[in-house]
């Protein structure tokens, strides 16, 4: 396969795209194809925990700390938060699971999900935890920049308490650094996310690769076509915006007239029965109710069918991309074998 500009990169994307979602097209397949492309591009990527203590109000000066709990309440709020860690947790693993599927169904152009969920299971379960630690890392860096800040933000915070207000110049003061420097934690985060999906992961599901065999990899090819790469990383967060905005323009009129008429249909409803009581009300609850969960299917079945094309064309995109500078990857996108070989198998062995 040869090594596309980012930009050529666009019109292979949008055909591929066109021709894994329509060619034959299958209202059925096309829903899950487009909900699992949704899940696996448009889900949150980095874990983030947050901590945080309220005062309650007092008449006297004596101020309550945000520590002053008593044991069982520490232990309760304790098995919460570890709960939500873990469950967190295992939903990740299993949108990572999802991703290597769907990255099997996108390169053997199959349909069925399930042949990628079996075959790239331990790939999967490594770079979950590739994942977690360089997301742990990101989190502790951008503690570590953040907590000067925070930490005068909150004398400030403190001293408001006691003097019955805040300072709110001094406040802005100390805000106004923390903007550029949220921007670039944002941007160095999407660089993260592009780098582990877009050009590592490829090397896990294609090569059983190691971390630091994938690094390599991707830093040689980085280093050699510099701008290529930094393109590629500009139209990869500007595609997807320009794409959904065109979308937006072209749906907008018939979408707020479908929403208009089901919002008018169910106040008409609520109207009706305003009045009413015992079973005529519950009955007018009920078909309220019933046509609420209609409309939810209904922005359901749009968002899918608008989201789902462009998370697919995204994928496609960092696939045509990258395979051009992966030759093992380029040779499977448009090689005429249908069957992936096992993990550490011809295709699969490391070095």
């Amino acid at each position: 396969m040869l090594a596309l500009s980012a930009a050529d990169c666009v019109s292979p994307a949008i055909q591929r795209t066109r021709d894994f979602l329509f060619r034959p097209f299958r209202w059925g397949t096309y829903l899950k194809l487009g909900l699992v492309a949704i899940i696996t591009e448009g889900s949150a990527y980095h874990s983030r925990a947050s901590n945080g203590g309220g005062a309650p109000s007092h008449n006297g000066p004596v101020i309550q700390g945000p520590w002053d709990f008593a044991p069982l309440e520490i232990a309760a709020v304790a098995a919460a938060v570890l709960g939500a860690i873990l469950l967190l947790m295992w939903l990740f693993y299993l949108i990572t699971r999802l991703r290597f599927a769907f990255f099997h169904c996108l390169v053997y152009n199959t349909r069925e999900i399930r042949p990628g969920w079996r075959l790239y299971r331990e790939p999967a379960w490594r770079f979950f935890w590739l994942n977690v630690v360089v997301g742990l890392c990101f989190v502790l860096l951008a503690a570590v920049l953040i907590m000067p800040f925070a930490a005068g933000i909150w004398r400030v915070l403190l001293q408001a308490q006691h003097g019955g207000g805040p300072d709110f110049t001094l406040l802005f003061s100390l805000l106004l650094p923390l903007i550029p420097l949220i921007f670039l934690l944002l941007l160095a985060g999407f660089a993260i996310d592009v780098v582990l999906r877009d050009w590592i992961m490829p090397h896990f599901a294609v090569d059983n690769a190691t971390a630091l065999e994938a690094w390599k990899a991707v830093w040689g090819s980085v280093r050699t076509e510099k701008r290529q790469f930094l393109v590629y990383a500009i139209l990869r967060t500007a595609l997807p915006a320009v794409a959904m905005a065109l979308v937006f323009m072209v749906l907008l009129i018939p979408g707020l007239m479908v929403a208009g008429s089901i919002g008018a249909l169910i106040y008409a409803i609520h109207t009706a029965f305003a009045g009413s009581t015992g079973g005529a009300a519950e009955a007018g609850l009920l078909v309220q109710v019933f046509f609420g969960v209609v409309a939810f299917l209904l922005m359901l079945l749009f968002g899918i069918c608008v989201g789902g094309p462009v998370s697919t064309g995204i994928r496609e995109y960092a696939l045509i991309f990258y395979g051009g500078r992966y030759r093992t990857l380029g040779d499977l996108l448009y090689s005429p074998v249908t069957q992936p070989a096992p993990i550490g198998g011809p295709s699969g062995t490391r070095g």
